[in-house]
């Protein structure tokens, strides 16, 4: 009995452990289920974040889109309006009175206001995608303060404010940042200075940061950072009002009693830059008594460019930044109220920045022309300048650097790239178009590193900043080498014999010595063993194709000449190409190519065209009568827009071209089979239809079209459209809004030839 009762009170254990046992079981296995479930739920979820990342990347592709096609149909209808507002303005015909020109002249301004607010969107757009590098160079804290002041006193000083500029004791001497950037920033900031104030002043300074101030949004260290305060004793912002000035359209100024104009971008856009810069940004500001904004940056940048990686970003010094249009700076005053001009405390600069010898400059004084508005620059090359014994003369802006040209004629001139409104290269076109400064041998100092177009276009070199002693004197020799006064040694490789004399006979006189070779390989020699300032040369030698020896010249590192190809061949487009690498300027023996090889000789020796004899001097002048190559020519404008085409038709026709028009790719087409005689396309690349792209294509695709000079217009705005023109086919690319003088002078260049 005692036997079953353990036996019965085993089973009931067992019984239990085996409930027990299930209920675990059943417990595990609604744990797994949840695992499941949870492993699905997660699986789901990255599915979905994979999804909205996918949406995001697709909504900033159509945000870009969107952008794109936003710039192109603002931009098309600016396009005529600024054309015929200009050309209004301009009044040729001289049958507008004054109140009209300056009808349209505020129609021009206002279309370039609206011009200005289209980039500045774009501008802000790219930012927030990530697109924006950053490009490091040192930045002299005391230039900085030299270039707010030469930027922005007059426009203070038309106000009536004052102006102060501080470099406080401890200051950084320099920094390591994007000066384009930060340059960008600091005109933002003192647009609004300006704009907002109507008597006082604005004080611009540059600090040391103290010891515990709070830059925990950046986590700066005070001692490896600059402060920079923009303060002004205008308007004030209210508390409440402070954050959202930094939104995008967004002023403390709202309602519809704004008394000051702006689209509110700037501040925005500033606050992304800071962002990039690696610094940050505060205000301290009270109404009725002014604003305070203090920027805070690294003395170095930490990368070479933004974190999100953006490529192909063009490298631009600070003065650039400062140059850059501003919103309508001035307050719209109420009542007529004239405000209290206070004199600054610091001592401004002479109207002209740099004192230079204009006043001195006497008839056999040799003189040197400094075009450069980077103040502290300037008065270093005026230094070296007067140092070889030359006068110098100084201009801070491409206007004055081209009267100045004209008045003086320099033996020289030393020429940056980024100057304000009129920049370097347009300069430095107007320089070489002009017959009487045109042979003023013009050297490029700038940031920019387009050197082989400097050269294409008629500069003697190219040299970036930043410079040594060393470098600024070899250019100076180098001028001095240039000047029309100096012998030149000229090369022509050319195998017939009736050629090679004409040839030398066109070229050779006064101070030009021309050696002549018949064959590529005495070519070679030549230029490797003396220093040549011109080789003209043909194509076709009985040893070697003028392209291979080039190559050969270049493998070898010789430094080329600028370098004339004369020749009879029909070049295919893939030959003009590759040949553009190494030829300045490549002319065809046609029925004009004798008075185009007197112009080009002339314009890379530097020779005053006045000294030359009387047959090569006219056939100069007449191929720079502004409209000469221009007259009787045909065009067919390719353009959807009819006030675009409208504007354009006349534009051409008022310079003796006959325009013809189509409004479409495929009606394009027609018209070329249509009429034999077109010398020229201007082809709008967004059009129904048949678009430009592949109206380029077909028209590439005939053989008897390979030559066709075929200019892109394009309102789109991105980089990248350029070479998508050019890769469909254009021989040249504009972008739309079309300026007159840059569309004329990219005609003659290509009507030209």
């Amino acid at each position: 009995e005692m036997q079953m009762r353990r036996v019965q009170e085993s089973e009931e254990r067992l019984k239990v452990q085996q409930e027990e046992m299930e209920i675990t079981n059943r417990e595990l296995e609604s744990k797994n289920e949840l695992l499941e479930r949870q492993k699905d739920e997660m699986e789901q979820a990255r599915r979905d974040i994979a999804a909205q990342a996918e949406e995001v990347a697709l909504a900033s592709r159509y945000k870009s889109e969107f952008l794109a096609n936003m710039s192109h149909e603002l931009r098309t209808p600016l396009n005529s309006l600024l054309l015929l507002a200009r050309s209004l303005r301009d009044n040729q015909e001289g049958n507008l009175n004054q109140d009209q020109i300056e009808s349209a002249g505020i129609i021009f301004d206002s279309g370039s206001d609206l011009l200005n607010l289209i980039n500045e969107i774009l501008d802000l757009s790219r930012i927030e995608a990530g697109r924006m590098e950053l490009h490091l160079e040192r930045v002299e804290v005391a230039g900085l303060g030299e270039t707010v002041r030469a930027q922005f006193e007059h426009m203070a000083h038309d106000q009536g404010l004052s102006l102060e500029v501080v470099c406080e004791e401890g200051a950084p001497s320099h920094l390591i940042t994007d000066s384009q950037r930060l340059g960008q920033v600091i005109k933002n900031l003192m647009g609004n200075a300006l704009k907002f104030t109507e008597e006082g002043g604005v004080t611009v300074s540059f600090a040391p940061v103290e010891a515990g101030t709070d830059l925990g949004r950046s986590g700066l260290e005070p001692a490896e950072s600059l402060a920079i305060r923009v303060a002004d004793t205008g308007i004030g912002i209210p508390e409440d009002k402070q954050k959202i000035i930094f939104e995008a359209f967004q002023q403390a100024d709202t309602g519809d009693r704004r008394r000051y104009g702006g689209t509110g971008l700037g501040l925005s856009i500033s606050r992304e830059l800071v962002a990039l810069l690696g610094g940050e940004r505060q205000l301290v500001s009270e109404p009725g008594k002014g604003s305070t904004f203090t920027l805070y940056v690294p003395l170095e940048r930490g990368a070479t460019e933004a974190a999100t990686g953006g490529t192909g970003a063009v490298r631009a010094p600070l003065r650039e930044a400062f140059s850059a249009p501003l919103e309508n700076t001035a307050p719209q005053r109420e009542g007529g109220a004239t405000p209290v001009k206070q004199e600054p405390a610091m001592v401004a600069p002479s109207s002209r920045g740099v004192a230079d010898d204009r006043e001195n400059i006497e008839d056999g004084d040799r003189a040197i022309l400094v075009v450069e508005d980077d103040i502290r620059f300037a008065g270093i090359l005026v230094g070296y300048v007067r140092e070889r014994g030359f006068r110098c003369l100084v201009a801070h802006s491409g206007e004055e650097g081209l009267e100045l040209a004209k008045t003086h004629c320099p033996d020289g001139v030393l020429l940056d790239i980024n100057l304000p409104q009129m920049d370097g290269w347009a300069v430095l076109s107007e320089l070489k178009r002009d017959v009487d400064t045109r042979h003023i041998p013009v050297h490029i100092v700038s940031v920019e590193e387009q050197s082989a177009e400097s050269l294409r276009i008629g500069a003697i070199g190219h040299a970036s900043k930043p410079l040594q002693k060393e470098e600024i004197e070899e250019i100076l020799k180098r001028l001095e080498g240039a000047s029309a006064q100096a012998e030149k040694q000229v090369l022509v490789i050319e195998d017939e014999p009736a050629m090679r004399r004409e040839t030398v006979r066109l070229i050779g006189n006064g101070n030009v010595h021309v050696d002549e070779v018949e064959t590529g390989q005495q070519g070679l020699e030549a230029l490797r063993a003396c220093r040549f300032d011109l080789v003209v040369m043909d194509l076709g030698l009985p040893d070697m194709q003028g392209l291979t020896m080039l190559e050969t010249l270049a493998r070898e590192e010789i430094p080329l000449p600028p370098i004339i190809v004369h020749t009879v061949r029909e070049l295919t487009v893939d030959e003009e190409m590759a040949l553009r690498r190494y030829a300045d300027s490549i002319i065809l023996k046609d029925v004009r190519s004798q008075e185009r090889l007197i112009d080009e000789v002339a314009l890379f020796l530097h020779r005053v065209v006045g000294d030359l004899p009387e047959e090569k001097r006219q056939a100069i002048q007449h191929l720079h009568e502004s409209d000469e190559p221009l007259k009787g020519k045909t065009v067919l404008v390719v353009e959807d827009d009819m006030r675009t085409m409208f504007a354009m038709s006349r534009l051409l026709a008022g310079h003796g071209v006959n325009p013809l028009k189509a409004e479409n790719g495929e009606k394009a087409l027609a018209m070329l089979d249509e009429h034999s005689d077109v010398d020229l396309v201007l082809m709008d690349m967004m059009m129904p239809v048949l678009d430009g792209y592949g109206a380029l294509e077909r028209i590439r695709a005939q053989d008897r079209f390979s030559q066709l000079p075929i200019i892109a217009l394009t309102a789109k705005a991105m980089k990248e459209d350029r070479q998508k023109c050019l890769e469909a086919g254009a021989s040249d690319y504009l972008s739309k809004p079309v300026e007159e003088d840059r569309l004329l002078s990219l005609m003659r260049v290509w009507l030209y030839r």
